[in-house]
């Protein structure tokens, strides 16, 4: 079954069952959150490093290697700054 997510206005079919960061590299994203402007996306894949933070449905924090893709879900950069 196909489920369909939107990030930064486009749409992504994803299989079911898919992180949500697995659903974003296989539309060719590498990165989608920034933090004082570098590029981050997937590092660890298991939830521990957080560089692949997310907002998903207007929630922020989100950690897109452990969260599944649902149909629907509305899936936005985090951009932050350093401590």
């Amino acid at each position: 079954m196909i489920v369909r997510i939107a990030f930064e206005g486009e749409s992504i079919d994803v299989r079911e069952g898919r992180t949500i960061a697995g659903a974003l590299i296989a539309a060719g994203h590498r990165s989608w959150r920034s933090v004082d402007g570098q590029a981050r996306g997937i590092f660890c894949g298991i939830g521990i490093c957080q560089d692949c933070l997310v907002t998903v449905n207007g929630v922020e924090g989100v950690r897109a290697c452990r969260r599944t893709a649902r149909d629907g879900d509305v899936v936005e950069r985090e951009r932050r700054c350093g401590s």
